[in-house]
């Protein structure tokens, strides 16, 4: 059977873990740590889970732990060109088996737009990895506006990711953030650019959305209705909705999916493992009730022609082969 392309899925290298500790981030998001990572137990979880290739790129909390000053902008260039680097080493390793979504060391824009180009031109990044909020900056604000439309220049991937919003040490009520935090944040950020006008001004760029869509499905109808009552253009939101992209990582079944099929359609479905921050049995059992899902029956979620993961990571498609 052809595998899966797997368009969310992380890496850990040894530096990472060990900047993210001394920069205060021990416990991540309120997780218990950054769990271990390496190829060979990527590969094995593959291979348990049917996926031929994977998408690597870092998660929360990426690679600028600082504020904007001259100091923290240097270190996290820095950061960003070993992940990078160390990911594109990773890929080249392992033809046709993992790709590279990039991170940037956003808020620095010089830094980003520095490191998206190497990323792109040097490296062979097969996407960019942005978060959806930068120290409480989401990617709408105008001061990204210069990467955003570099990004639209190159008609880039980008595999958006969560992270813990402003204040989520008072909303999560003690609770790690991806438990529902990540999932609002994913929401705010992408309602952010559709209420904005940013898809609109760069609709080259190719958004992933994570988590099946977070809870955009359910808020879709309720925030085009309220776009039209306030000044300026309304927004069709469940339009906006239907021209991006969405993985399939975490718990997709048994409503999630549902309700992003309502907005999107089968032809923007891509597989996510969310693999090692999911832990591997659990990969294997999510993965597994994919595989049983009505709903998935017809839906390509291989590298091969005509599919979304083909027409976004083309140079995996040997993979699937």
């Amino acid at each position: 059977m052809t595998g899966w392309l797997d368009a969310h899925a992380h890496y850990v290298t040894e530096r990472y873990a060990n900047e993210c500790w001394a920069a205060g981030h021990a416990h991540p998001d309120g997780m218990p740590g950054l769990p271990g990572w390496s190829v060979a137990a990527a590969l094995d979880v593959m291979g348990a889970a049917g996926i031929s290739a994977a998408v690597l790129s870092v998660s929360s909390p990426g690679v600028h732990f600082g504020n904007d000053s001259l100091e923290e902008n240097r270190a996290a260039r820095d950061l960003a060109r070993h992940v990078n680097d160390a990911g594109a080493d990773i890929a080249a390793s392992q033809p046709g088996r993992f790709g590279l979504s990039a991170v940037l060391p956003l808020p620095d824009v010089d830094g980003a737009l520095a490191e998206l180009a190497r990323a792109c031109d040097e490296l062979g990044a097969d996407a960019i990895a942005l978060e959806t909020n930068y120290h409480g900056r989401y990617l709408g604000d105008p001061a990204f506006a210069p990467v955003l439309a570099e990004l639209d220049a190159r008609a880039a991937v980008v595999t958006l990711h969560p992270t813990s919003p402003p204040g989520a040490e008072h909303t999560a009520l003690g609770r790690p953030a991806p438990m529902i935090e990540f999932l609002f944040d994913t929401t705010r950020c992408v309602v952010d650019l559709a209420l904005r006008g940013t898809l609109t001004r760069h609709p080259q760029i190719r958004w992933i959305v994570p988590h099946a869509g977070a809870v955009l499905p359910i808020v879709a109808h309720r925030v085009a209705g309220m776009s039209m009552m306030q000044a300026g253009t309304p927004v069709d939101m469940p339009a906006v909705l239907a021209g991006l992209y969405y993985d399939l990582a975490g718990a997709a079944l048994p409503v999630a999916l549902g309700a992003l099929l309502e907005v999107a359609g089968p032809d923007r479905l891509l597989y996510g493992s969310d693999f090692p921050f999911t832990p591997a049995p659990a990969v294997a059992q999510l993965a597994a009730a994919l595989r049983d899902a009505p709903a998935l029956k017809n839906v390509r979620l291989e590298a091969v022609p005509g599919s979304a993961a083909a027409a976004l990571f083309p140079r995996l498609q040997a993979a699937a082969s």
